[in-house]
């Protein structure tokens, strides 16, 4: 299925929007732009095309200009008359950059210099045009035929004086002149849109901040294919339209990205397959303590978290990720999400909707995972709902990982000995003696009662004793506390999850935020 829609193509340097055409399918985005075509005749280059026009007694030239020097823009013609002399000749458009004027060039003219012009040339007036395909927004001109039913262009006013030329002007000659007309073997033009652009969505990402900044874009976002090639800034009309393409083209690249893991899953062992992969911003604190953001790609296979700067497009591309974390040792965290009691804001979460914010405040959407040595990643996520899928990747992931690896043991020690503490998804926690094995003491998950830790190494383990009722106290020291506590975590909610999986979907803040409409 293809959707397309106008929008407009936003240059930063020069702060100016153009009107084109997206048109998207489930593999590529393009972007397309008008231009004026030679569909017959000699003439195949519709760069330059030179048009006489006769006055006629009513009606002029029977067309209307805008823009000039003045304005940094050429001057262009931004209405033709029906039945006049402009539209008769097959030659013009709405959108024709004004060249000459008589064999004079006013490409730097001002526009009142060109409306003299044209008053004045008699009752023949041979003007040389070429159509302006990146024609600023701020000239309002109507994008014309071909195009949508519905006109986003021509609704509003142009800030800029709109000289209509469809009056007599300085004619010498008032009688009735021959109408201007097309010969028949001269070329025949039509203004159509043509594919100036085509971004690949397979691996492709999606930012809606601008570059470096905090600042969202007011109804705009950029698409960047795997291999570098950008949309530019796609700018929409309303913050509804720009939430429906962000959403299909999200869908689109995810489907794509679900492709992928198929592809990838087939040259996986049972235990090694990817449960979910896709881009998010990872933030990086700068060196004056401001925050960047920084395009990473994450994957959860098999028993690991995978973090890279460039997706794994191949077997062997696995082995350069810049971390890999064991899934039974990271926490994953819902960080930050908008919450709020107004139901419009709940329902539209999934859009992604915040023009009742102020675009400069941080970053919705965002989830930290916590790894081993207190250390943790903190992402943002463009959609609410890539928040929703996170989360139940994560959860599935490790407890996946979990049930297959059964238990783990970690080295430990207490006033000088050396010992072991192993979490077993069937037994619950025991601790033993290295060098002899003796099993010092045994409790199961439902006897932990709690715990608390110094933040470093040490931690203090509450349980119950089943016979006494009794709480006992167990304290060990770790090399790396972190990664036990969240090993345990794992465990527990894996365990949790078995036994009431209703219970641990209650839990889920994203999903309850998500669908609570």
């Amino acid at each position: 299925q293809t959707k397309t829609g106008i929008a407009l193509l936003y240059d930063e340097v020069s702060e100016n929007a153009y009107d084109i055409r997206v048109k998207l399918t489930k593999e590529v985005l393009t972007i397309q732009k008008q231009d004026v075509v030679c569909v017959s005749g000699s003439d195949h280059s519709a760069n330059h095309r030179t048009v006489t026009l006769r006055r006629q007694p009513v009606g002029g030239l029977g067309l209307s200009i805008k823009g000039g020097a003045e304005h940094k823009v050429p001057v262009v013609i931004s209405k033709i008359f029906k039945d006049q002399a402009a539209e008769q000749t097959g030659m013009l458009f709405i959108g024709d950059a004004i060249i000459q004027v008589n064999g004079i060039n006013v490409e730097n003219a001002t526009h009142e210099e060109v409306v003299h012009l044209l008053r004045n040339a008699g009752d023949e007036v041979t003007i040389t045009v070429q159509y302006l395909r990146e024609a600023p927004s701020f000239l309002k001109l109507p994008l014309g035929s071909p195009g949508p039913s519905s006109d986003h262009s021509s609704g509003a006013s142009s800030p800029l004086f709109d000289s209509g030329l469809h009056l007599n002007g300085n004619s010498s000659n008032t009688a009735p002149s021959s109408p201007s007309s097309a010969i028949a073997n001269e070329p025949k033009y039509e203004k159509r849109w043509l594919d100036t652009l085509s971004v690949p969505l397979s691996m492709a990402r999606i930012s809606r901040y601008k570059t470096g900044t905090e600042k969202l874009r007011s109804n705009a976002f950029e698409v960047l294919a795997l291999d570098g090639v950008s949309s530019g800034i796609l700018q929409f009309y309303t913050a509804q339209e720009s939430a429906d393409w962000l959403r299909a083209m999200s869908t689109n690249i995810s489907d794509l990205t679900l492709q992928n893991m198929k592809m990838a899953n087939k040259c996986c062992s049972p235990s090694d397959q990817v449960i979910h992969m896709g881009w998010v911003n990872e933030r990086l604190e700068g060196t004056d303590s401001s925050q960047l953001y920084k395009f990473k790609f994450l994957a959860l296979k098999g028993s690991s978290f995978y973090i890279f700067s460039t997706p794994p497009v191949s077997t062997l591309d696995w082995v350069r990720a810049e971390k890999i974390y064991n899934l039974c040792e990271v926490l994953f965290k819902i960080h930050k999400l908008w919450l709020a009691d107004d139901c419009w804001l709940q329902a539209n979460l999934y859009l992604g909707i915040h023009q009742d914010f102020d675009l400069e405040d941080q970053r919705p959407y965002c989830f930290s995972v916590m790894v081993g040595h207190g250390k943790s990643h903190y992402f943002n996520v463009e959609l609410g709902s890539e928040l929703v899928v996170w989360e139940k990747s994560f959860q599935r992931a490790i407890f996946l990982e979990v049930q297959r690896t059964g238990s783990k043991t970690y080295m430990c020690s207490w006033q000088g000995d050396a010992l072991c503490f192993t979490v077993d998804f069937a037994l619950g926690f025991t601790c033993f003696d290295s060098k002899t094995k003796n099993v010092l003491w045994r409790f199961k998950f439902s006897q932990l009662k709690g715990s608390s830790d110094d933040g470093k190494t040490r931690v203090k383990l509450l349980f119950q004793n089943l016979d006494t009722k009794q709480i006992e106290t167990k304290e060990l020291e770790f090399q790396d506390l972190t990664a036990v506590l969240h090993c345990i975590h794992s465990f527990i909610a894996a365990k949790v999850a078995s036994v009431d999986p209703v219970f641990i979907d209650s839990q889920s803040i994203a999903r309850k935020y998500m669908y609570s409409n």
